[in-house]
């Protein structure tokens, strides 16, 4: 019987780049589950009919241009989602939650998500307490707010700015885009308003296209580990319940 991985994209933008392609030569099926759609965009609180999340072998939540914490904005499908995933967890689902899904899973475990200083945006160095599992990069952020972490959680990364990576049982949150490659940031650059919000911090969006062109192959290398070290290291590690 074959394994199953469920995508959650959150937006029509936030697609997993060269790490879905690492799940299927594991061995996955991979089903994507899109919430908001392009012709909801702007209007993101939308009511959603969930998959049995129970019924996949590992979870992988991506990212999305809402916060975390913004149970006004998108609570009809982030608090249900926050409700399934934290049971899924809780049944020793394996999950590797990434930038938003890194911040909905430390709030589900017991953390809570706010604004940030100031934004991550762009290839940075991080500092690894675990070259193992997590390597110093350059990683892509993509990101305004941060987490604080749950007190069961174990953080394995971090910048100046906000922790980059925990492990908490079967989940392993994310910071930084290991699913980023050239393809993925012309998405989200597409998306209304993109060039304008990373360009007002600073960023030249020309550079950062010409950048991420030259880090992508060592990129995508290290996204692909990742997954690997996901499925060999956390996905059979011992299940800590909330």
């Amino acid at each position: 019987m074959s394994k199953r991985v469920l995508f959650i994209e959150h937006d029509h933008a936030s697609e997993a780049g060269p790490i879905s392609l690492r799940f299927a030569e594991h061995g996955f099926e991979i089903t994507r589950f899109l919430i908001v759609d392009e012709a909801n965009y702007l209007t993101p609180n939308v009511s959603v009919e969930w998959p049995d999340l129970l019924s996949f072998d590992a979870l992988v939540i991506l990212g999305a241009p809402w916060g975390a914490w913004e149970d006004e904005r998108i609570g009809n499908w982030l608090k249900p989602e926050m409700e399934k995933v934290l049971a899924a967890h809780n049944a020793g689902v394996p999950i590797l939650g990434i930038c938003f899904g890194g911040q909905l899973m430390a709030r589900v475990l017991g953390g809570s998500v706010a604004r940030a200083p100031q934004a991550e945006l762009g290839w940075y160095q991080i500092e690894s307490d675990d070259h193992s599992l997590i390597e110093e990069g350059p990683w892509f952020q993509y990101h305004w707010d941060r987490w604080k972490l749950p007190a069961k959680a174990k953080e394995i990364a971090r910048t100046e700015i906000a922790s980059q990576a925990f492990t908490y049982g079967r989940t392993l949150g994310l910071q930084f885009h290991p699913e980023i490659d050239s393809r993925v940031l012309d998405l989200w650059l597409a998306m209304e308003g993109g060039c304008v919000e990373v360009e007002s911090e600073g960023v030249v969006v020309q550079e950062l296209r010409a950048q991420t062109k030259v880090i992508e192959p060592d990129s995508n290398r290290r996204g692909l580990e990742l997954v690997d070290r996901f499925l060999s290291k956390i996905a059979c590690a011992e299940i800590e319940r909330v």
